[in-house]
């Protein structure tokens, strides 16, 4: 038998920003897949709607309101869980300035946020994952979610280019430490998805044409792409993979 299905049957799954977007989709993928789901937003009316639908799927859900940025906060939410298996490390966001323009206050903001935060969620739930004795026989898998401006440049995304480019350095740093308990930590790095993050950009019709001439497919992503994508790096479908990154952009980055 060759082929690896995705089942996250008995593991249990963090995801950030988990409210909107991209890590609604992907914790929703995430419990069609088995998996117990630990979902974390700012909104709680956001968390209600998306752990609705999870437990649509017979599948635990528990949410918390909570700001990333707060490490004390992340600290105590993580400690109090009894396991957790995966880590889909998805908040983040994006204040788009000219280089020459950028605010010292949303630059620190940004790499808060889009970096520092993610380090500080990864090393925290790596340490709930080694308190299981079996760790390195069921594995774990640690989803760092970047972006294909961490392989190329933007225009009025320097910043952005830079906590997203710097996931990719952690990413790969974290992949050989972690290798020997098991733990796989990867990166998934997708074009622009029509989110509610995305969509106030996407209203300008030149910057939404400018976006597609550089995607040789001609689309943008789905959010099912991305989730499916998640989905597979966590489960053991993808068991030799680690340290790298998957782009779901479309061909841009082979350009």
């Amino acid at each position: 038998m060759y082929l690896k299905k995705i089942n996250l049957k008995k593991k249990v799954a963090l995801v950030t920003g988990a409210g909107k977007g991209i890590g609604k989709a992907c914790a929703i993928a995430l419990a069609e897949a088995g998996a117990e789901l630990i979902i974390i937003s700012r909104t709680q009316s956001d968390l209600d709607k998306v752990s609705k639908i999870i437990k649509k799927f017979k599948t635990k859900c528990t949410s918390y309101v909570c700001d990333v940025t707060n490490y004390n906060q992340i600290k105590n939410l993580i400690n109090k869980q009894k396991k957790i298996d995966i880590l889909v490390n998805n908040a983040g966001t994006n204040i788009p300035e000219h280089f020459t323009k950028v605010q010292k206050k949303n630059m620190e903001y940004l790499v808060k946020l889009n970096t520092v935060s993610t380090f500080h969620l990864a090393q925290l739930c790596t340490l709930k994952m080694l308190e299981a004795k079996n760790r390195k026989k069921i594995g774990g898998s640690i989803i760092n979610m970047s972006s294909q401006m961490a392989h190329v440049g933007g225009p009025i995304r320097s910043v952005y280019n830079m906590t997203k480019a710097g996931l990719e350095g952690l990413t790969k740093g974290m992949a050989i430490d972690l290798a020997k308990s098991n733990i796989r930590v990867n990166t998934v790095c997708p074009t622009f998805v029509v989110t509610p993050m995305t969509k106030k950009f996407l209203k300008s019709r030149k910057f939404k044409n400018d976006m597609l001439k550089k995607i040789p497919m001609g689309k943008f992503a789905e959010l099912s792409d991305v989730a499916t994508t998640v989905a597979f790096l966590a489960s053991d479908s993808s068991s030799m993979i680690t340290g790298t990154s998957i782009l779901v952009d479309g061909g841009w980055t082979a350009i």
